[in-house]
């Protein structure tokens, strides 16, 4: 039999075996990846919590798996104990999303009455199902161990067929409200890009998961009326809700993923538009920053912006004041905009201190007020920047030079 000749329920029986590993795999994957950042900012409550609730939907994966509820089993001795335990893990999943959303939305540091109200209902609400989930199963009369379809084939045992109910019914209930939580959040003004991302494939992940209870519900409501539709239960429920999973797995994490690319692609772009004036000033100082191999990208721009900044403080002694103003006049005669008119007369009045330097090492005495370094040694992004433009910085300077040569003319 080829996959290609396999039906879709006969493909899903086929791998059922093995089939939740892949979305256990992945959660493992996505945990694994997010760990480092867990214990490096572990006093962040939403990274806490992020990492518990991939831990949690692990779990529920990993348990769900006919070879781990077989063994749950056999090593408790307890005929389908791993029912009520599968159920409960799903059912804390449910309500630790709700709680997840709530806290992310208004923040960790919101403590009002309503947030809190709503809070402790959800915990009270879905640790009462979890409690009433073993009180059920207790009572239950379930000796025949059933590996995956436990839901239809114990569908008309008392005590089970309400247990089974409850945790579909709970589950719904938790994906209805963090559904209805995220589309609205989605519809607001002024979210981050990577948020609004997170937030829909959060959205469709749980879009599906309300397909997964339809199936469910849907098989089982059948069952009670000695009808057989068994199939949406054991082969259309299980794809979907490993689809499901590793979609609100992503959504959780692509924020905090985006935001940390973001970072680091900031970091790596100011470390790279700070280098036309990393090497001027090298050819001040004779040397440059300090590498290490190892060093991250962080490190490397703080290092880059120090050696910056302590070879421009001495170098600013021979900085021109007056050339500085004119070459500020300059660039806007020129038709560039004010921000970018300070950056080209910042680079201009560097490179004519640089050469003023070679040629004499100490400044003239002189008794006038001295230049303000402040803009200098602050916006050297800016001014780096401004010496990528060479001809943009030899036409504002030469401007300069004939507005002093016209200055001293009319003299």
């Amino acid at each position: 039999m080829t996959f290609l000749a396999l039906t879709p329920a006969e493909f899903v029986n086929e791998f059922y075996p093995s089939f939740w590993w892949i979305p256990a795999g992945i959660l493992a994957a996505a945990l694994a990846l997010k760990l480092p950042s867990i214990i490096r900012l572990w006093k962040d409550p939403m990274l806490r919590a992020v990492g518990g609730l991939l831990l949690l939907a692990l779990a529920v994966f990993v348990f769900v798996a006919p070879s781990t509820i077989a063994r749950v089993n056999r090593l408790t001795g307890v005929p389908n104990i791993s029912a009520p335990w599968v159920y409960s893990l799903l059912t804390a999943f449910g309500g630790a999303c709700l709680l997840l959303i709530i806290t992310w939305r208004n923040g960790p540091s919101d403590r009002s009455a309503r947030t809190r109200r709503a809070m402790r209902l959800v915990v009270a609400g879905y640790a009462g199902v979890i409690a009433a989930l073993w009180v059920l199963f207790a009572l239950a009369d379930v000796p025949v161990e059933r590996l995956r379809d436990i839901d239809t084939y114990y569908a008309n045992t008392p005590y089970m067929r309400e247990l089974i109910l409850l945790y579909l019914l709970a589950h719904t209930n938790s994906s209805l409200i963090t559904n209805w939580l995220i589309w609205n959040w989605i519809r607001t003004d002024g979210l981050d890009a990577w948020l609004r991302w997170g937030l829909k494939f959060l959205g469709v992940g749980y879009a599906l998961q309300l397909v997964f209870d339809a199936a469910k519900l849907t098989a089982l409501v059948a069952r009670w009326n000695d009808r057989d539709l068994d199939w949406l239960s054991t082969a259309v429920a299980p794809p979907i809700a490993c689809l499901a999973a590793i979609l609100v797995a992503v959504g959780f994490i692509l924020p905090h993923a985006g935001q940390y690319l973001r970072d680091r692609w900031r970091v790596r772009l100011a470390h790279r538009e700070l280098r036309p004036l990393y090497l001027l000033m090298r050819t001040v100082s004779g040397g440059g920053a300090s590498f290490a191999l190892r060093a991250t990208p962080e490190l490397r721009l703080v290092r880059r912006e120090t050696f910056i900044r302590d070879t421009l403080l001495p170098l600013i002694r021979f900085a021109d004041r007056d050339l500085r103003r004119r070459s500020y006049d300059a660039a806007l005669d020129l038709g560039f905009a004010p921000d970018r008119a300070r950056a080209l007369a910042a680079a201009v009045t560097i490179l004519d201190a640089v050469e003023t330097r070679e040629r004499a090492p100490e400044p003239e005495a002189d008794d006038s007020e001295g230049p303000d370094t402040t803009d200098l040694l602050r916006e050297i992004g800016a001014t780096s920047r401004a010496l990528r433009q060479g001809d943009d910085v030899r036409a504002v300077r030469a401007r300069a030079e004939a507005m002093a040569d016209g200055v001293a003319a009319a003299g």
